[in-house]
């Protein structure tokens, strides 16, 4: 029970720091008083009206668009990324020897050929150290 809940906590705090440093973006698109499109991060594709007005020529009566955007964002923070520039000298020397290290660990091993692959040793059918009683110290 502690185990799951520990993972729930956890899981929740992971989805608000999510959720609290990005940014967010949400666009609409209203013609005619309908919405048309909604863009999640990005810019909503118009309906295309406002280019029909711009095209019209009218000199003395400046006509209205009948459609809108809405923009509705949220700028996340900016100051929870980590500064790797705060490194010293003997930090730095340490990062590199520990990567270099590492990643020297994972260098394939290399087989030796045996030229006795398909010798088959005698079988042993007496123990001749115990029976000519010699053995090494």
């Amino acid at each position: 029970m502690k185990n799951m809940l520990h993972k729930i906590v956890s899981l929740v705090m992971a989805v608000l720091l999510l959720a609290t440093t990005t940014s967010w973006k949400v666009e609409k698109h209203y013609c005619m008083g309908h919405l048309v499109d909604v863009a999640f991060f990005g810019e909503a594709e118009n309906c295309g009206s406002n280019m029909l007005l711009e095209s019209e020529t009218t000199t003395s009566i400046d006509k209205k668009s009948c459609c809108k955007s809405e923009v509705v964002a949220k700028k996340g923070q900016n100051d929870v990324k980590p500064s790797f520039n705060d490194l010293d000298l003997d930090q730095e020397v340490f990062l590199a020897s520990y990567i270099y290290s590492f990643v020297g660990l994972f260098e394939p091993v290399v087989e030796k050929n045996s030229n006795y692959t398909h010798y088959l040793p005698p079988n042993i059918i007496k123990d001749i150290q115990l029976l000519d009683a010699v053995f090494l110290i």
